[in-house]
């Protein structure tokens, strides 16, 4: 790994504000601590015993959980810089990162805003507007229709000169989110809406623009860094393909797809991106790059501001991004030029998500139970995990960014897919089975990429079923736990123990609501022995203080994490969750399978994440079709639609901005054709 070339200490600021959270907000303040900055972390409620408030020299609250009430009040931000003497604000990315009336109260205030002037965050924020500006300064576009204000009748007129499939962009977006693919015509008019309403939810504006959608395309970035003193540098390309609706998951430095050629027009056309609004700081220019002709690219936008993958091309530079923002902010010009820059090895970044890849990537929160960190050569973590945080729904999923650099791209895979396989996160279900899948497919490891292969190859995707190996560990674990003497009286076991033969044990754990196993356990010496079904039994120990389960004489390492009822385990980069359930719980259970199969009580919608109602499309006591959307949650930046699953009279008492829990109930159906009662069934002919 190139390492991170040290800066000399010039006359900075005494106290750099940090507007953000996560483990961006970590990764600031540790810069900051290298330059000899006093750093201060802001946070809501929900983060009080985050780590950056740890880890900052001071940390003021602006809120409550309400992204709006805090990160996203420039109010507060102001109110905390003055009360704490801050000279300047690095807002991270996301947030306000890119928000021009937070630059210009900052400016108003005094403070320096660490990051780009107002003209280039009011250019280059505006998709419409960037995209025409930098097509004047000869960098090349995607075809499309981009123009302020235009009508869904507008746009539907000029759809057929863009061309199908085309992309609906929103003007304001990021990230990806509010993009939607339209592959025919007649899909368009009834997406548009759905794009407005998105785009003003997320962005408080629903200009929309229509883009060609170009096909195998490739995702590539150009890493630029400006001075104010008129010296302009790119700092290599990164790869981005590997994304899920949008949404990067895995990056990389270099792109195994470019060649010196292409690579150096690319970076040049970035350079003349960042030239024509006077940049500042370090920004990115994200390109369109067809797997078919590598050699052509296609402007898509500038982000005035630092990228969640901007280590991979800090370890293949050796050039720390966010000191320099810090030290161009306070006025120093860049100390290399463009033939200082050279590229070694390569680096790949995987983003750690609290998501349940098998639940369709629905958010996941909880409490981090239990947290194994990878370290080694060549591995970088950028974190905002520790033991006991609380992962909330009110903010973006992302936990963790795990990096590697080898000396070429199979060396950095490989050593990302061993950090990925000692990584442990038990708590809170998270992607990282999902990522180790994803950099052992072959495509991957050749290089052959685009931004639809994801989608394309998860159907194929084999994720790993607990055994019953492995129910046996658990099982073990829990009756061990719970059958903890408090008493020296017998009675005050729960072992089984009883006058004469010793009783087994029976358990019943659920690896999913619908398959719940019955587990016997029989004390014997140090462990158990473990019954599951008709299989033989399997001897099983555990040694806590050495992470170690013992099973029929074999000696495995495996975290193991009992919460509650629920009983957590990791191994090898992937990891589940099993709840052992009550008598009165398996019962519950019982019934409710009964009572839905008879048709003895209406269908239940239940919300399958925790988060904040966005819309509701059906008034109480109306009528509703199957596959109905019902209304809208959303967490974590998601957004997901609740259907009916059968048709008839709706009873829904919620309303937009209304919180949900996961699995409560949101509404109920009185279906309309219900199955026929008991008492009015007659009997089949087999059945007589």
């Amino acid at each position: 790994m190139i390492p991170i070339k040290p800066v000399s200490q010039p006359a900075l600021f005494d106290t750099v504000l940090v507007a953000n959270r996560g483990e961006i907000a970590c990764r600031v303040i540790r810069a900051l601590r290298l330059l000899g900055i006093r750093s201060v972390a802001v946070y809501s409620d929900a983060d009080a015993g985050a780590l950056h408030v740890q880890e900052a020299d001071v940390a003021v609250r602006i809120g409550p959980a309400s992204p709006a009430l805090s990160y996203l009040s420039i109010d507060a931000i102001l109110d905390a810089c003055l009360r704490t003497g801050a000279q300047a604000v690095h807002p991270g990315y996301g947030f306000l990162s890119e928000n021009q009336a937070f630059a210009q109260s900052l400016s108003d205030s005094g403070i320096a805003f660490i990051g780009p002037s107002v003209h280039a965050l009011n250019i280059m924020g505006d998709k419409i507007r960037s995209k025409n500006h930098v097509m004047d300064h000869g960098v090349p576009v995607v075809p499309g229709i981009a123009q302020p204000g235009l009508t869904d009748e507008q746009l539907l007129e000029a759809a057929a000169s863009v061309g199908f499939p085309l992309l609906i962009k929103p003007s304001a977006g990021g990230g990806g989110k509010g993009m939607h693919v339209v592959e025919r015509q007649e899909d368009l008019a009834g997406t548009l809406p759905t794009a407005r309403r998105v785009a003003a939810s997320a962005f408080g504006d629903d200009t929309l623009f229509l883009e060609r959608l170009i096909l195998s395309p490739r995702h590539i970035e150009v890493q630029v860094l400006a001075d104010n003193h008129g010296n302009v540098i790119h700092l290599g390309e990164r790869e981005c393909s590997l994304q899920r609706r949008h949404q990067k998951v895995i990056e990389e430095a270099p792109s195994p797809l470019l060649d010196e050629a292409t690579r150096s027009r690319i970076g040049e056309a970035a350079c003349s991106a960042a030239r024509s609004v006077d940049y500042s700081g370090a920004g990115t220019v994200e390109f369109l790059v067809s797997a078919d002709a590598p050699d052509e690219f296609f402007f898509m936008e500038m982000n005035t501001r630092l990228q969640v993958e901007h280590p991979v091309t800090e370890m293949v530079t050796g050039i720390d991004l966010v000191q320099w923002q810090v030290r161009i902010a306070a006025g120093e010009k860049l100390t290399m030029a463009q033939d200082d820059v050279v590229l070694t090895g390569h680096a790949v970044e995987a983003r750690v998500y609290a998501e349940d890849p098998e639940a369709e990537f629905l958010p996941s929160t909880g409490t981090v139970i239990e947290l194994m960190e990878p370290d080694g050569d060549g591995i970088r973590v950028d974190s905002s995990l520790r033991s006991g945080l609380e992962v909330s729904a009110s903010y973006d999923p992302m936990l963790a960014k795990v990096i590697a650099w080898g000396r070429d791209r199979t060396e950095a895979l490989d050593r990302l897919d061993r950090a990925l396989a000692g990584t442990v996160v038990l708590g809170v279900r998270t992607n990282l089975e999902y990522l180790k899948l994803l950099i052992e497919d072959d495509d991957v490891r050749a290089g052959r990429l685009d931004t639809t292969m994801i989608e394309r190859k998860l159907p194929g995707l084999a994720f790993r079923r607990i055994t019953d190996e492995e129910v046996s560990i658990l099982a073990a674990v829990e009756a061990g736990e719970s059958a903890g003497i408090t008493d020296a009286s017998p009675w005050a076991r729960r072992d089984g123990w009883r006058v004469g033969t010793h009783r087994p044990r029976r358990l019943h754990l659920a690896v999913t609501p619908d398959d719940v196993r019955e587990v016997f356990l029989q004390p014997a010496g140090a462990g158990y022995e473990v019954r599951i079904g008709e299989r033989p039994g399997l001897f099983v120990t555990q040694d806590a203080e050495q992470g170690t389960v013992t099973v029929d004489g074999i000696r495995r390492r495996a975290a193991i994490k009992r919460n509650g009822s629920a009983l957590w385990y990791a191994d090898n980069g992937w990891s589940t969750c099993v709840l052992s359930l009550s008598r009165t719980e398996l019962l519950e259970g019982q019934l409710s399978q009964i009572a839905q199969a008879e048709g003895t009580v209406d269908p239940e919608v239940r919300s399958t994440m925790p988060g904040t109602v966005t819309s509701v499309s059906v008034a109480d006591g109306g009528t509703v079709e199957v596959g109905q959307t019902l209304l809208s949650v959303e967490a974590m930046k998601m957004e997901h639609q609740l259907t009916a699953p059968v048709a008839g009279t709706v009873s829904i008492h919620l309303k937009a901005g209304d919180l949900v829990k996961a699995n409560q109930i949101v509404a109920r159906i009185h279906a309309t054709h219900a199955v026929p009662d008991a008492a009015e069934h007659t009997p089949t002919k087999e059945e007589t």
